[in-house]
């Protein structure tokens, strides 16, 4: 069979990423094909509704599409990830100059976001406040900055609004702190969003994954993936790839990777709790986060 793979256009360069991807996949044997999707929540609902046969899940998509494949008794099989999918941080910083020293000093302050839908930028550093018995719009402010909605995050837009905010000029617009992954604080000091010794990190995250790539019910059957399968296959050669391949490089640098790893769950059980904290799912994968129309 061919292999529909869904991704989600959250910049122009996935289109370059995935136009590459095809023809070296088509090149070593594989059928391959691939459609785009303006968001993540009409791709899980076509994975799991078997019209696509894989997804590039952000690690939320990868949330709802197991909850919506087990509420339906459907199987999804993860198939890789990238090892720049393992093991991140999201933090919460504060200005060099702040008075605020600790988690508990933001009671009573403003805290920026990222998009709703962002995990790193988001959702997971609103559960990391309260863990420390900081409730979200009640015991602290929190301004959200709403850029690319329904890309999950991917777009960072939000993420670096909300970092700018803890500069703003007027009073009025500045922000106590700003909450982005870790890996960020680096970018915007390079784009000088952040000037360097601006900011200082006043709490982090336990580490948790990212991205992952899922094979949904129309390739996974009642059996799963057997070792001979196509998504099996599909799967064995993205992690095949060599970033020493002149060919290959600039694609994986483009889709930030140096290597394909084979899948693991246990680094989404943050994120799970998170999105039940903020009621962004319900169990079974439907909608009800307030307003959230990506």
């Amino acid at each position: 069979m061919a292999v529909l793979l869904g991704a989600v256009a959250y910049d122009q360069k996935v289109v370059t990423i995935w136009d590459g991807f095809r023809a070296w996949l088509r090149s070593s044997g594989l059928d391959f094909d691939y459609v785009l999707y303006s968001n993540y929540e009409r791709q899980v609902r076509d994975l799991v509704d078997g019209r696509i046969d894989v997804a590039w899940n952000s690690p939320l998509a990868w949330v709802r599409a197991r909850r919506l494949a087990a509420a339906r008794g459907v199987t999804l099989t993860p198939v890789t990830m990238r090892d720049t999918d393992c093991d991140l941080r999201s933090v919460i910083v504060v200005r060099a100059d702040s008075p605020v020293t600790s988690v508990a000093d933001l009671a009573g302050r403003v805290v920026a976001t990222g998009a709703v839908d962002s995990p790193q930028a988001t959702l997971l550093p609103l559960s990391l406040l309260r863990s420390a018995g900081l409730v979200p719009g009640a015991d602290v402010a929190v301004r959200r900055f709403d850029v690319g909605v329904g890309l999950h995050g991917d777009h960072v837009g939000g993420e670096r609004d909300a970092a700018r905010a803890l500069f703003a000029a007027s009073p009025a617009d500045r922000v106590d702190a700003a909450c982005m992954i870790d890996s960020n604080v680096l970018l915007f000091g390079r784009e000088g969003v952040l000037p360097a010794g601006s900011v200082l990190v006043l709490a982090q995250t336990p580490l948790y994954d990212h991205c992952t790539m899922t094979a949904g019910p129309s390739a996974a059957g009642a059996q799963g993936v057997d070792d001979n399968s196509d998504i099996s296959r599909f799967g064995a050669l993205l992690r095949g790839m060599d970033y020493a391949d002149a060919d290959l490089r600039p694609l994986l640098d483009l889709e930030g990777l140096k290597e394909w790893r084979p899948p693991r769950l246990s680094g989404y059980e943050q994120l799970e709790r998170a999105v039940d904290e903020a009621g962004f799912y319900d169990e079974n994968g439907e909608i009800t986060a307030a307003g959230y129309r990506p």
